[in-house]
């Protein structure tokens, strides 16, 4: 069986931009990096932990995607570009195989960002995955989710509740024929973090956040720390639709793991948004308006009524 330093030069050390961006990468105490003048630095840590953020028997080249997306999409709502990254795991068995399946999709998804892998460490235990990004953005135009101001435009990207659909189907909730089921899943385990989207929305957006909990949920994170509330029409989001409509609505509302940006932005921004839109040929979709205080959310049906606002997914909620 192969030691946890043979295990990482075969699978984890792969060549970085040395003397550019990274002076020294994997195999030393600690990385080397240079940041450039004028920026600052955005770091974000993930873990996923087998049977809880990801079901058991996920393809490990899926596996190393999403482990690596799922932080990508947390410097995207900072507006922020991705350089480094570090990985932690804990492994049941040094499966070869699988470390080859893992490796190359979490290699596939930093060679499309220009992301190096510059540290880590390894340890057997059961399968639990921790990543920590770290990016530049320029501090003045960094995205944060304390900016919304009443009056603001409320948008978001792409669709919402597709991976909770795929997680409700792929657990049984859900029958879907296969034509169909089959893009809700690769949502659900090959999320696509929406960097460019953070990148253009410098300068343009007032405040931002992924959603990694639940649409409802991750408003309500910009709304506390912003000081303001905000009315949403349901019609007005772009969701899953499998003809169960109840299961749509949570899935919209509350289904996690879409990893689409929620953003807010005034309102003469409307067409430098849409324009965007079309340039990067991403749905952006406005679905509300900021309010002042209190710091609630309010949803509104097709006829006007309110919609009770559901809870996000909390890692702790089940040990009450």
């Amino acid at each position: 069986m192969a030691s946890e330093f043979e295990l990482i030069r075969r699978f984890f050390d792969r060549p970085a931009r040395r003397g550019a961006r990274t002076l020294l990468g994997v195999g030393d105490d600690a990385a080397l990096l240079r940041v450039e003048p004028g920026m600052a630095l955005a770091v974000s840590t993930d873990m996923l932990l087998a049977g809880r953020h990801f079901p058991e028997g996920t393809a490990p080249g899926a596996l190393g995607h999403k482990a690596l997306a799922v932080n990508l999409s947390d410097l995207a709502a900072m507006g922020a570009t991705p350089r480094w990254a570090t990985l932690a795991i804990a492994l049941p068995v040094a499966d070869e195989g699988w470390l080859s399946a893992f490796s190359a999709g979490l290699f596939a998804l930093a060679q499309r960002f220009d992301v190096d892998l510059v540290g880590g460490d390894t340890t057997r235990g059961p399968l639990a995955i921790s990543v920590t990004v770290l990016g530049e953005v320029p501090a003045e135009h960094a995205l944060t989710r304390g900016g919304a101001r009443p009056g603001d435009d409320i948008w978001v990207s792409g669709v919402l509740g597709q991976a909770a659909a795929g997680l409700a189907e792929r657990q049984g909730q859900l029958r879907l024929a296969p034509q169909v089921a089959a893009p809700l899943r690769a949502r659900l385990e090959m999320p696509e973090p929406r960097i460019v989207l953070g990148e253009r929305l410098r300068g343009i957006a007032s405040a931002a956040i992924d959603v990694s909990d639940g649409f409802a949920a991750d408003l309500g994170h910009v709304l506390e720390r912003s000081g303001v509330g905000a009315l949403v029409h349901y019609a007005q989001l772009p969701g899953v639709r499998t003809g169960d409509a109840a299961l749509d609505m949570r899935c919209v509302l509350a289904g996690g793991d879409d990893y689409e940006l929620i953003f807010t932005a005034g309102q003469e921004a409307r067409a430098a948004i849409t324009a965007l839109a079309g340039a990067l040929d991403i749905s952006l979709s406005r679905v509300g308006a900021i309010q002042a205080a209190p710091m609630r959310l309010v949803l509104l049906d097709a006829q006007g009524g309110q919609i009770a606002p559901p809870a996000g997914y909390d890692h702790f909620a089940d040990l009450d």
